[in-house]
């Protein structure tokens, strides 16, 4: 719809981009494994994950009402933020001042209409010395402000070896005819979204359901150099007939990933 349409009153189109975020490394050792394990948790901390939905919210034009943040033992951490669409008056929230605290018990009873979340799972697997990261991250708006615009900054933002995407348009506003719209602006793939950098470094699928306003998006990496998913001291020591293999395993990994089913071994 290039034209905008006058609305009566606010509008109420839930817009929701989800990922699925995978990093995909070789870690041979048990040792290897768990440093791999630490140093994302150090990488991605609440902390560092917080400075990146912060982002978000500036590159969508929304405002923070909100913030909670958790580290995990083991493993893992989470950030929730709740947002909004107008800027709130610092005598009712002052969030350029508060400093985001743990997450509490009731968390989940402040999520209003707009909220952004990060979640990460990291693991290893002690046979396979397969290690993979992962990060779900949900952008749901509700307004005129758009979670698309924070697409090609948050896949940057993480090491993406295999990324989906849904994005699916909820509910209906109406014009000042009383007319129902569900949907307000132009889309047939998330592709279109996407830089050309982006489009260019990676394998795409779609699987979109027009009449439903729901889009869904797989990418692969295409590049791969077995030296950029090699991680701690022993891999530094594998043989030519070892790389292959590792190569061999990685690649079924993150195919595996990316199509959603087990693969036989060779």
């Amino acid at each position: 719809m290039s034209n905008k349409s006058k609305l009566y009153g606010f509008n109420n189109l839930t817009k929701t981009l989800s990922f699925n975020i995978y990093d995909i490394s070789y870690a041979e050792t048990h040792e290897d494994q768990q440093a791999y394990i630490r140093y994302i948790d150090e990488v991605y901390d609440a902390e560092r994950l917080t400075q990146i939905l912060t982002e978000v919210v500036d590159i969508i034009g929304a405002n923070i009402l909100n913030i909670a943040r958790q580290d995990y033992d083991p493993q893992g951490a989470s950030v929730t933020i709740l947002i909004s669409e107008q800027p709130v008056p610092v005598t009712d929230v002052d969030y350029k001042k508060e400093s985001p605290g743990p997450l509490r018990d009731t968390i989940l009873a402040h999520l209003d209409k707009s909220h952004i979340t990060v979640h990460t799972y990291p693991e290893a697997h002690p046979i396979e010395g397969i290690a993979t990261f992962r990060v779900d991250i949900d952008v749901s708006t509700c307004g005129v402000i758009s979670p698309l615009k924070a697409l090609n900054y948050l896949i940057h933002q993480f090491d993406s070896d295999i990324v989906t995407i849904d994005y699916r348009v909820r509910g209906f506003t109406r014009d000042v005819k009383g007319r129902k719209l569900f949907i307000d602006h132009e889309i047939n793939s998330i592709q279109n979204y996407l830089s050309e950098d982006t489009r260019a470094a990676y394998q795409m699928t779609d699987v979109n359901v027009y009449q439903e306003n729901l889009f869904h998006t797989k990418m692969l990496l295409k590049d791969f150099v077995l030296e950029n998913y090699l991680f701690g001291d022993a891999t530094n020591k594998l043989s030519d007939e070892e790389k292959a293999h590792v190569s061999e395993r990685l690649h079924q990994e993150m195919l595996e990933i990316f199509y959603g089913c087990n693969i036989p071994k060779k």
